[in-house]
This record gives structure tokens, sequence and C-alpha cells, in this order.
């Protein structure tokens, strides 16, 4: 293929062979026609095909256009002379998908970007291939009704090829692919007779493929499964919407399940594939038809709901388009992947382009892959067991009890009269009676023969437990029979549902009691009922979908919630909790390809077990749900919850625990166990399962066969006189393991005496003297998840547990604060009791709120004011009162999403706030203040693997504290919140403030300061410290908090606990009439308080120190950009407005442009008195140039700023800069490494609201990279700070709170100054505000200016989130702005050099984001010897060394970066975002578990 082939204009396009290359990832490497570039010339200059560019390819071409094959089973892509595609790709009527208006408003059909883009993967091996635009009636906006025949399709595509001059027809060779569709699953026929339905559709195929084999020589055709892209399947398909009442969107007629899609879509493609495979169009050479995966194992709507960061720049029309391309060149690579061994389609992977190889150089056909279907047969010797599936009772006693017992522990088999079973499509016999190979059978519910509660024919012929049961007692009911779904009167009591999850079962557990009492062959009331439950095998296989939803809290919770149900309202029940079995050994069965097994069927039902290698984390993650499930459920049953009555019980069945699938004599998986589909059980299994059932409930608990090996003989096992009865715990006599422990204490004090006459002073209070006991505070104390036992209870407020307030039983079992003092004084009230909300009489004076910030606590302090003002029990003025105030969780949780509002000058405030409002009004009252708890240490329990905890909940009970690396920017923020919290408080109590009359007092209360997780003995933490999410305390944690608590309120104040120790054995305190009489405070514990906000010394100057001890220059000046020091930089320089050239700087002279103190080029003085860029520079390099000085256009030097610049102006300063350099006698314009930082974007946003086209985001964006561009273009060794344009918003808040301000808002900042507060103008200012950080991010981190080598441009984002400084007293601290308000100060100037410098020793994707604007000498960064150089995108680890290097592959691609990058701006919000957005658009009823556990939060 020489450079005239490049010329043609007969193919996909023309190209020539110097076009332009734009940095697209799609290549054809040296060797290729036009040296390497067709591939590059084809995809890059046609913009319809842009999307390809997203995708590795790095095809040799191998393959010399000679004489093309004559036979389609050596067929080579440059053989391909046309490409074409028909197809009815349209929406079915009564579709309810909520993107059929983007279907609609697609510019291109899936057809058409199917050919364009194989025509161009063709095209760089034969760039004369020829594309054919798809015929009439395959757009998607077409109804059924409409669409025209595929026939018809057929013959209009032969008619234009035929037509077509450049084309000999019967000699070029032809790819045609036909995209074909299944019957709708919900259409009457599928549902009401789906082999006839197949068998209509399979000749409608037929019809089309013989046309094409009379008429079309030379042929390659493609037969795709389109069923998922036309019809709203996938709605009914969804195993998301097992829960919702609505689930089945597309209104079938009759039942349907997800099992019941899976299954027909599978029988309709067998079909398809057994037509192909009996060589009906392989009798010619030249004409074959290849059955490509089917797209049912995509969901196409999936990436338009995920990573929300594409939703800034691109249309959901254009991630669809982009979508229909990743299924195009996914079907080119099934193309070159032989059958048997093709793939299902991803679209979630960068999928590699895949390249003939010299040993396969051609398109698979049947025949080239010497592909065969004939199922693997098993020699396996059948017992005659298991071909009758009948067994013998060798059980002698069949009689019942001689009186109907009243116990269910004396319960025996001829005493039992109802059988039941709940569960899922193992429990209705899903596939049971079904033949081999006969999958669209396993749609069949056989519960006849259903395990655990069939009664078709007898014990002879079907083992079932409820035929064994018959034996003993032949009046039995309930049992199902024959087939038929749930609702049936067959079904009878066999209530299981066929998809069903956990949280289904309650569902099942209503229709069950509603059966069993209208049903008047039974008693209800008086007979004895078996009912077993096995549920599970759906819920993990969807875990990876939505591991909250079905995490094994939520698993055992919905579990609980149906056996409460059973408890509370069916009398005289054994129930059989069996163990949910071991899912990992499907694996065996799935990845044995001896066996013959639809595999399609086995990972669209359980996609989570089978869609992963056996050794990969999310195997491993299903493996560690299994296993939690089980031991869970076991938890539950073992709590003792369930044997409170004596004719209920609940027993766990654990034969199934450990079960593998079964290995014939050869040791493969044997088939035979299972129904056709290789996931349900044939009745082999069922059988086996039944006899090991029965066993089990004769087994004693504790001795219970738990690893039931299927394939051998089970002989049933017989009651015995000695042991009659069916085994609970209590017959079994065994102890429960976890059930609820005491957690009460002693108390040794002899002296509980109050005072002899009523206390005078709160320094002389006695523990007997205290008469009300109250609280404020957050979830703690609270008490949420104190008593709970899984995730969905933790919205329980269990306030009489509560360490500081709770009043439930008694000290023996029960360890609060109240119930301490109860034994000084047992009249005591205030304290709360059982569960409930604030706002319940239960709660009484324990106003503490889930979820609670320092800003809701006036609030609750005024509520508790006037509940003890109101209550008659209490002598308002005359009683002594102990208030314990906690608060602090909630906002350390979310300090790093708003570190101004959450700021410790605030949470101070609030805090004073509430103090200020009990001192005033009220009397005698000594005031717990418990110092901030320190959150970090429960990081621990988040990290650690071996612990059992939900860490996907991190984000939603505490972002800021559990989510991070141990150094991360938000941890840091975290740590030194929670000390300047702690100060603050401490600071607060100790000015003496509230210790002005004898009758009130505050005291710190410091043992959470320090807190410590507790240990097992072999290093993990012990979780039993801890509710089910690992972040409240659980009643055991409370115990040890309320007895840290009451002994810090007898120490000294200057001899407090500091830290909190889980685990110590704590002896309660008691007060004694020599050492400690009374409750500690300053003032009895002779504290002296310390200095109140001392005056510091007046600060003289902004200047810096800098430490750093490596100074040196390089040991050569280096060549590439990304080995830049900072003593390497010789020249600097910078663009922008009136911020870089300093106006306010000086107070003297507001409005004067003082460029000697640039914060990014003002070189004045030195760094000891002033901190700007080149300041620190000239310590690394004294020979700095540039820098400006004074404040005249003369002694600028570099600094090209000017006053009220917009974006627009930055490319003519730009190119004032590089003249002005390249002008210049002082530098080697060269050889000279210079450092240039922009900042713009003020004015532009200003000025928005007046000109939005002239100030959009796109042409800020537009003339950022024009003037970057320039650089790129025209300035050799570079390194460009772009720094992130700011928040503006804060300046409100100056403007608000500031009169002194000589701010014109007119003038200044209109379009934020003018707006109303909460106006749509004001939110769009700020989301414009967002676009420009976000736009200009994408724009820096894209790799457009990447390719040199001696040139970066780096975001430098300390500006992204922009707090405003506060004083003492919470309102802005001017001293950082000029006397304008709105320019900064010398101060602030100061400021933002320290944040920038700081910034450029930060790598990408871990740079500080916001500005802590406090005074601090010590601030600035040294480059370490690990990391000496200037930051970049790639020194930061986001690209490889070598960009321009051929064969070294990428190490992350350029998105990376970006998300990387603005994670910390969006990653909160979008997460949010995205999940409601997918839980919305999949019709999924929203849950409300999320946001439950939100609230439950400290």
């Amino acid at each position: 293929m020489g450079p005239a082939a490049c010329q043609a204009g007969a193919g996909v396009g023309s190209a020539s062979c110097g076009g332009r290359r734009d940095g697209a990832s799609l290549r054809a490497v040296p060797g290729t026609a036009c040296g390497g570039s067709s591939a590059d010339q084809v995809l890059e200059e046609k913009e319809k095909l842009k999307a390809l560019r997203s995708f590795k390819f790095s095809c040799q071409q191998t393959m010399t256009p000679g004489t093309p094959s004559s036979s389609v089973h050596t067929l080579r892509p440059t053989d391909i002379k046309t490409v074409t595609a028909i197809g009815s790709l349209q929406m079915t009527p009564g579709s309810s998908m909520h993107h059929e208006d983007l279907y609609q408003s697609t510019e291109k059909s899936f057809l058409e970007v199917s050919v364009e883009t194989l025509a161009a993967l063709i095209s760089s091996f034969n760039p004369s291939v020829w594309q054919q635009s798809s015929p009439p009636g395959t757009k998607g906006e077409t109804s059924e009704g409409q669409a025209r025949d595929l026939v018809d399709q057929a013959k209009e595509m032969l008619k234009v090829m035929k037509e077509n001059q450049t084309m000999d027809f019967q000699n070029d060779w032809k790819l045609i692919t036909i995209f074909f569709s299944a019957e709708n699953p919900c259409s009457s026929c599928a549902v009401t007779q789906p082999k006839n339905c197949i068998l209509d559709n399979l000749e409608k195929l037929k019809e089309v493929l013989d046309f094409l084999y009379r008429e079309v020589p030379k042929a390659f055709v493609n037969l795709v499964d389109s069923t998922e892209l036309t019809s709203s399947s996938h709605i009914c398909q969804d195993h998301h919407n097992a829960s919702s009442p609505n689930r089945n969107q597309c209104n079938c007629v009759g039942e349907h399940s997800a099992v019941d899609d899976t299954i027909l879509r599978w029988s309709y493609q067998d079909a398809w594939e057994k037509l192909l495979e009996s060589e009906r169009y392989d009798q010619r050479d030249d004409f074959t038809v290849i059955l490509q995966p089917s797209l049912q194992e995509i969901n196409l709507l999936l990436r338009l709901e995920r990573d929300g960061f594409n939703t800034i720049s691109k249309t959901q029309v254009e991630i669809l388009e982009e979508d229909y391309t990743f299924m195009a060149v996914g079907l080119w690579n099934n193309m070159l992947e032989p059958v048997g061994q093709k793939k299902p389609y991803d679209l979630t992977k960068m999928l590699q382009v895949q390249c003939p190889s010299q040993e396969n150089p051609y398109f698979f056909t049947y025949k080239n892959s010497n592909y065969s279907s004939v199922p693997v047969t098993s020699n396996t010797k059948e017992t005659s067991q298991e071909r009758s599936y009948g067994t013998s009772i060798p059980c002698s006693g069949h009689a019942p009890s001689a009186t109907v017992p009243t116990s269910v522990h004396k319960l025996r088999p001829a005493d039992i009269q109802v059988i039941a079973a709940l569960g899922d499509s193992l429990t209705a016999g899903n596939g049971a009676g079904s033949k081999r190979y006969d999958v669209l059978d396993v749609l069949t519910q056989y519960r006849g023969i259903s395990w655990s509660v069939g009664g078709d024919e007898n014990i002879n012929t079907v083992t079932t437990l409820a035929n064994i049961l018959r034996e003993f007692n032949p009046s039995l009911r309930g049992y199902s029979t024959g087939t038929g779904r749930e609702t049936t009167s067959n079904a009878a009591f066999n209530q299981a549902v066929a998809g069903d999850r956990a949280e289904d079962v309650p569902a099942q557990v209503r229709r069950l009691v509603d059966r069993m009492k209208n049903d008047t062959r039974i008693n209800f009331q008086t007979d004895w009922k078996v009912i077993t439950l096995f549920i599970g095998g759906n819920d993990l296989c969807q875990f990876c979908n939505d591991p909250v939803r079905y995490s094994p809290e939520n698993y055992t919770y919905n579990i609980q919630t149906a056996l409460d149900m059973l408890h509370r309202e069916v009398p005289r029940a054994f129930v059989n909790l069996v163990t949910m079995l071991s899912m990992a050994s499907l694996q065996d069965l799935y990845t044995d390809k001896s066996i013959s097994c639809p595999r399609l069927i086995m990972r669209s039902l359980c996609p989570c077990v089978l869609n992963y290698d056996a050794s990969s984390n999310e195997f491993q993650t299903m493996v560690s749900f299994n296993k939690k499930y089980q031991e869970r459920t076991r938890q539950l049953v073992e709590s003792g919850r369930y044997d409170t009555k004596e004719d209920f019980t609940v027993v766990l069945q654990p034969f199934m625990m450990n079960v593998n699938v079964p290995k014939t004599q050869e040791g493969l998986p044997d088939s035979s166990y299972f129904a056709p589909d290789c996931f349900h059980f044939s009745q082999k299994t069922h059988s086996q399962a039944a006899r090991a059932l029965w066993n089990n409930m004769l087994e004693p608990v504790g001795q219970k066969t738990d690893n039931q090996k299927l394939e051998n003989e089970i002989v049933l096992k017989c009651p015995s006189e000695a042991e009659p009865f069916l085994r609970t715990y209590k017959n079994s006599n065994y102890a429960y393991p976890y059930q609820t422990l005491s957690y009460g204490s002693q108390l040794l004090c002899e002296d509980r005496t109050p005072s002899s006459s009523s206390a005078a002073s709160v320094h002389s209070l006695k523990p007997a003297d205290v008469k009300i006991i109250a609280a404020l505070g957050d979830s703690l104390t609270a008490g949420t998840g104190i008593a709970s036992d899984n995730l969905m209870d933790l919205s329980t407020e269990y306030r009489g547990l509560s360490w500081s307030i709770g009043g439930d039983a008694s000290l023996e079992n029960v360890t609060t604060l109240p119930n301490i003092f109860r034994e000084f004084n047992a009249k005591i009230v205030g304290y709360s009791a059982g569960t409930g909300h604030a706002n319940e009489s239960g709660a009484f004076l324990n106003q503490a709120v889930p979820g609670a910030e320092a800003e809701q606590l006036p609030d609750q302090a005024r509520t508790l004011l006037r509940l003890m003002k109101t209550d008659p029990r209490i002598d308002f003025n005359a009683d002594w009162k102990i208030i314990t105030v906690h608060i602090g969780g909630n906002d350390l949780c979310n300090y790093c999403k708003d570190p101004d509002h959450y700021s410790a000058v605030n949470f101070t405030r609030r805090i004073q706030e509430t103090l200020d409002i009990l001192h005033e009004q009220v009397p005698k009252a000594l005031v717990n203040l418990v110092e901030v708890m320190d959150l970090l240490p429960l990081r621990q329990l988040f990290v650690d693997t071996q612990v059992q905890c939900p860490t996907y909940l991190a984000d939603y009970l505490c972002s800021c504290v559990l989510q991070g690396e141990e150094n991360s920017q938000n941890v840091t923020m975290v740590r030194e919140a929670t000390r300047a919290y702690q100060l603050g408080i401490q600071k607060l109590v100790e000015s003496g403030r509230y210790d002005t009359h004898e009758n009130f007092t505050v005291v710190v209360q410091f043992f959470l300061q320090n807190l410590g997780i507790p240990l097992h003995q072999d290093g993990h933490p012990d979780v039993s410290y801890f509710a089910p999410d690992c972040f409240h305390p659980s009643q055991k944690g409370h115990s040890q908090l309320a007895r840290a608590l009451w002994n810090a309120m007898f120490q000294p104040v200057d001899q407090k606990a500091d830290s909190f120790d889980f685990t110590a054995n704590v002896t309660l305190s008691c007060p004694t009439q020599q050492n400690i009489p009374f409750l500690g405070t300053y003032r009895n514990s002779n504290y002296t308080y310390s200095a109140v906000d001392p005056t510091n010394r007046p600060i003289e100057n902004w200047g810096s120190d800098l430490q750093c001890s490596e100074q040196t220059f390089s040991r050569s000046v280096p060549t590439s950009v990304h080995e830049l020091r900072p003593v390497d930089i010789k020249v600097i320089g910078a663009l922008g407005d009136s911020l870089t050239t300093a106006v306010g700087a000086q107070a003297t002279d507001p409005q004067g442009n003082w460029r000697g103190l640039s914060w990014s080029v003002g070189g004045d003085g030195a760094l000891e008195t002033r901190t700007t860029l080149p300041n620190i520079l000239k310590k690394f390099n004294p020979n700095l140039f540039g820098f400006s000085t004074g404040n005249t256009k003369e002694t600028a030097g570099f600094n090209a700023a000017e006053g009220g610049a917009k974006a627009l102006n930055m490319s003519s300063q730009a190119r004032e800069l590089v003249e002005l350099m390249r002008s210049s006698s002082k530098i080697n314009f060269k050889e000279d490494w210079k450092l240039i930082t922009v900042f713009v974007g003020g004015n532009d946003l200003c000025q928005y609201c007046l000109d939005k086209e002239t100030y959009s985001v796109q042409k800020y964006i537009k003339h950022l990279q024009d003037t970057l561009d320039i650089f790129y273009e025209e300035l050799p060794r570079v390194f460009i700070n772009m720094v992130e344009i700011l928040e503006i918003s804060g300046l409100r808040q100056i403007a608000a709170s500031s009169s002194g301000c000589s701010i014109s808002e007119v003038n200044v900042c209109p379009c934020f100054l003018t707006p109303k507060e909460n106006s749509s103008e004001l939110q769009e200012m700020r989301r414009v505000n967002r676009d420009f950080q976000v736009e200009a991010l994408q724009m820096v981190n894209s790799g457009r200016y990447e390719q040199r080598e001696d040139f970066a441009v780096v975001m430098q984002p300390f500006f992204r989130n922009t707090f405003v400084p506060l004083d003492s007293n919470g309102k802005p601290d001017l001293s950082f702005f000029s006397v304008d308000c709105f320019h900064f100060s010398e101060r602030g100037y100061a400021e933002m050099a320290i944040a920038l410098w700081n910034n450029m020793l930060e790598p990408v994707g871990e740079k500080q984001s916001y500005n802590n604007f406090t005074h601090d000498r010590s601030k600035l960064k040294c480059p370490t010897l690990e990391n000496p150089f200037l930051f970049t995108v790639r020194n930061s680890g986001f690209r490889n060394s070598a960009p321009n290097s051929e064969k070294t592959k990428t190490s992350v691609p350029y998105w990376a970066v970006i998300v990387a990058a603005i994670a910390g701006m969006l990653a909160g919000s979008l997460f949010i975002w995205v999940v409601s957005v997918r839980r919305a658009k999949k019709c999924r009823h929203e849950t409300d578990t999320a946001m439950d556990l939100k609230s439950t939060s400290l």
C-alpha cells in the first residue's frame, strides 16, 4: 500500500500523509501505509469518528493487498471492500425507558455508527473500503408497526450495492451486520407461549438470511442480538427493581421476573445459534453467518449516569454516540475472536482495538474456529436413589404426642399439621423437573417437587420434606403440588417467589399469613406448623452492584423483619432458617469448559459471583459477604430473640453452609445436580436437600451437619425414644453466645448522704444533692445505635441507655450517669428512658438530636430551659441540676467541606452562646462540658481489612475523618481543627466567664481528648464496643463512657484524665468526707485560671522564614521541566489583573499599583520582611531576574499585568511578555529557565451578568488557551503556574458585615454583590464561578501542552475553595484586605505567595485547594531529597516518563489527572448526584437507608 493509496477518494475519507496528529491515541505504528499514518489520517480528519480516539490502536500492517481471498473462512480485513448493516433498532411500544427522547435526538443511529466504525477500522488495512449508509427504516424514531421489514431492508441494500458504479458486486467482499431483536419479553406471545414465540421469531430470521444467502455473493454476515438496545426489557430485567411494587414497568401480561427475562433471551439466542451451527449457511465457500455476542450484556444507559466529570464537557447525546462506538469496537474485536471465545461488551473499560495476528490473520467463522457445541456427557453412574428420587423411611415410631404439645421444644414430627415455605426460585422449584438441555423449561416452577415444601406423589418417588412428614402425618396440609407461580391455588403455602431477595421476604410472610388465616382446612391457632425460609442467593449475586443495599447488615435486618412478623403473628410454629449456601464453588461449574452450560444465563443471573476471577478482590469481597450473611444470621437467631414464647422458635439449619458443587467420578463438576441453566437445582439436588434438611432438624443444635456432600448417599435419620422431638436450642441445652450481656456496675461508696442542709454553693455540691439531670448534644447522647444489631436499626435512638442521661433499668445492669446518681438519690428526675426522639415524652430532659452541630446547640438549650420551667416534677429555682453538654463530632465530620463555617472561632462562639443561655437563666446548675472527641482514631476501624466494618459507608458517616490517606489534606485539616476546638472551649471556660456566682459553674471534662481504639489480643480492633456502623458506641462502649464521666467529675481540675480507654477496668469513684466530698469545680480544685486573651506583640511585617537546608544548584542545568528545581529558575514573570499589579498593598496609597509587593512577581525588600514568590526564589538563586520593584511601569520588570484586565487581554499580555524577554540583554532567552504565573478571571466573573456572551465560560477558556498557545509556540524552557480563579462569593460576606468598606457594588463586582441571597441570579453566578474553575482545570490537564520536554503548565488550586478569614468575633478580618474590601492588603498578598509556593511543591492531585489565612512565619514548605523538583503532571505520577516514546505505555490516561485534581472539589456532590440519578433512572423506589444512616452520624 503506497502513498498513492493515501490519496484515494473512494474510501471512508480521503487523507493526505501530512495531516494533523493532535495527540490522538488511535495510531498506526511505523511500517503501515503512508509511513504509519493511514489510521491517523482516516480517523483524525473525520470529526464524526472522534470517539475512536479513545481507543488504543497498534495494529501493524502485516498483510499486503494481493489477490483477495476466495474463501470466507480465510477472509482478511484487507479483503473487505464494502461495509453495511441492516436492522430495526426502534423503541418498542409501551416502553417506559427514560431516555427515549435521547435516542431520538441522537444524530446517528447505532447502525450508522457501527458501519462508520467498522469501515474506519478496516480502512487502516484497506483505505478504499466503501461504507454503505443504512437503508430507510433503521432509525430509532420509528415505531414497531412502522419499521421496515428486514427483508425489505435487505432488498434495498442489495439494490444500492448493484447500482454502485465503484463496486464490483460479484467479486467484492462485503461485511454485513444484521441487528436482530428477540420478541419483546413483555408481549403476550413471550409470556404465554414462549416456545411458539421463539419458533415464529426464528422463521423471520431464516427469511432474511435465506434471502441474503441466495442473492449476495462474497459476504461475511454478523448476526447481533440488539434486543437490549430496542426494548425496555432492561427495565424489566433490572435486578435493582426487585423491591419495587411497580418493578414490572413493561406491563407484562402475567407475572414476570428477572429469571424469566434472562432465560427467554438466552433461548432466542440458543435457537439462532443452533440454526447457524446447522451449516445451513455454510454450504457455499463465499458466504457465512456468525452469531456475535449479544448486546444484552451491556447496560447502555449506565455510562450516562457514571463519571460525573464527563458531563462537564459532553452532552448526553455525545456520550451515547461514544457508547455506540464502544460497542462497535467490541463487535470488531469479537470478529477476530474464535467462536466459543468471544467476549461480552464492556463500556466501563478502555478497549484495546484487536488486531489480526500472523497466525490468525482472518475473521473467525464456525469452520475456521473448529467450533463444536456438542455437550460433554458424564460417565457417572447414578445410584437407584438418584434415578427414582424416592426414599425409604427406616423409622418405626410414627405416632404423634399423646396430647397436642403446648411447647415447641416437645414437638414430634407427627404433631405437625401444616407445612409452608418462603424463599426464591430454589424453593419455587424453577427447572427442578426440566429435561436436560431444555433451558427454556427452567421458566417452569416445579413446586410439587420443591425440597422443603413440595408434595407431588409420595416419598417412594419424590423426596421432599413434606413427603417425609406425610409419612408421620398423612393429613399434613400446605404443601405445593404440580407447577405454577405462588399465586396459583396448588402453590398452597409455598409462597417463594423466583428472583426475590431478603428484602422481599416480609411481603411473602404477609401473603403466607393471610393464606393460612383464610384456609378453612387448618386451625390457625392450634395446628403446629413447620415453615422453612431459605433466601440470599439473589442478594449475593447482585451485591457488587449495590453493596449498601445488599450488605450483610441489610440482609440480616430484612430476615429479622420477616422472622419478627412470624414470631408476632403465627402461633405454634417451628421455623427452619436454612443458612445461606456457599456460592464460591459455583465458579467451578462456570469455569470448567468441558461442561456444557449456558454461561450467558449464569453470569446474567449471578454477575457478582461469576464475572470475576477467583483471585480478584471483587471475588474475595463476595466470599467475605457470603460468610457475613451466614454469621450475621447465626448471631440473630442465637441472640435468643425468637425463644421468648413456648410455642414458637427459629432454628438455624446449616447443612448448606459449606456445600460444594458435586463432582463426578472423573473429578469434574457434576451438572446433573443442576437444572439446564446450570444455576438452579435439578430434582436430584432437591431430593438431597430434603434429606439433608430433615436430618438437620433431628440433629441437636451445636452438632448439626454444616458441610453436606450432595454427591454422597444421604440416609434419613429417625427420631428416637430418647430424643423424639425436633431439636431446638432449648431441648438441645444450647447456651446462646449472643444473648444480651449485662453492662451494669458496682458502686462501693459508703457515704451516700446529701449535704446536711441544701448545698448553698455549686462548689460544695455532693452527688446526693442533685435532683435534676439533663443533657444536650448529638447522636452520641441521643443514643443512636446503642443496642442495634444491624445497620437498619441505626435510626433507633436508645435514649434510655445513653451514657450521660439514660435511665433504663438500674445500675446493676445498665451503667449510665443517671443510674449512678440514683444510687445517691433515688428521686432524681430528668433522665431519658426507652427509645424515641427528643420531642417524645420518654426523652424528657435529653434534648440531644442526631446529626446536631454546634450551631443547633443554643436551640437545644432553649428547649431544655422551657421543659425544666414547665414540668411540675421540677422545682426550677430550688433543685440542683447536672447538665452534660457534648457536641462537635458532626462539625469535624463536615469540616473539610466548609472550614470557614466550621472554624474553631465559630465553634467556640456557638458553645459560648449555649453556655451564656444556661448561665443567665438556669439557677443551681453544674454543667459538664465534655471536650470534643478526637475522631481520627476511628479511622483504624475502617482501614483494617480484618475488621468487619461497613467501609462503604465511610462517606455517609464522616467523610472528612474516615476517607483519604493518613496524611491527606482533609485528615490534616481535621486534626488541626480538633485541637483548635479543644483549645477554644478550654480558653472559654478558663476565662472565668461562668464562675460569677455561687450557684452555677461549667467544668470541662477532658477524657475524650485522646481516644484509644480497643484492640483484641491479635492487635485488630474490638468492634464489640461499637454499633454495627463501627462509628457510634454500643452499650458496652456507653457503659465505659459513663464510668469515665462519673470519675472525671470527682477529679480535681488540674488532675483530670485526658484520655479514654474503652477496655480499662474502671472502678467507680466515691466521694469521701476527708478527701473529695464534692463534685470537682475549678474553685474547689484551687485551680488558677490562665490569662485571658494575652496581648501578643504587634506584628511588625509580613515576612517569612525559610528553613530549607538544600538550596544548592542542580549538578547541571536540566533539559526537562520535570526535573526543574527552584534553584534552576533564572527568570520570573506574570500576567494578570490588578491583583497581580498589587493594588491596595500599601495602605497609604490604596489605589496605587505596588508591583514591587506583588505576590507572584514582586521583589521589593527581602523575604524576612516581605513574602513574595520572587523573594522566596531569591533564597535559592540571588541572581533571579524579571521581578517588579516599586510602583512604576518602568520598574515593572516582567510583570505584564494590567489593572482591570480580563481573560480576553491575556494573549496581548503574553505577546508583550514574550517580546520583553526576547529583547532583554539580561537573560539568555533560549537557555534560561523561566517561571510565569497567570492569574485572571475576577473581572470576567464580576461582569458576567452584564454580557454573558463576552464573559462566557467558553470564551474564558478560549482566551486562556490562546495565551498558553503563544507561550507553548514561542517560549523555550518555561514552567507556568496557572492559578485557579478564586471563589468570589466570599466578597458578599465582607461587604455585608463591613460598614467601613469603600466598595461600590455596581462598579467593582455587581454580578456577585447585587443579587439577593438565595436568588436564582446568585446561584447562577456561583455555578459559573465553579465552571470557570472546572473547565480551566480540564483544559490545562488535557495533555495539550505535554509534547515538549521543556514546557509545563500546572494548575495551582489554592484559591479553589476560598474562605474569608475571620477575626476572634467571627467577623471578616479586614487586615487581609485593602480599604476597598476587594483587593488584598500586603498581609493578604503574603498569604497568596505562601500558598502559591507551597502548591508548587505539592504533587498534582494532592495540592491544597484552600488558603489558610493564619499568620505563621514558618508556613513555607521546602523541596526534599526525595522530591527536589517543582511538581508537574508527569513527575506527580500521571504520565509516563517519555511521552514521545512509541513503545512505552501511558501509565495513567489524561482524564485520571483531571479526576485526581478535581476530586476534592466535586467528589462529595457528584457521588450523591450520580447515586440519585442512577437510582431514579433504573426505576427503583428510592430507599431511605443511606439517608437514615447519614442522619445518624454524630
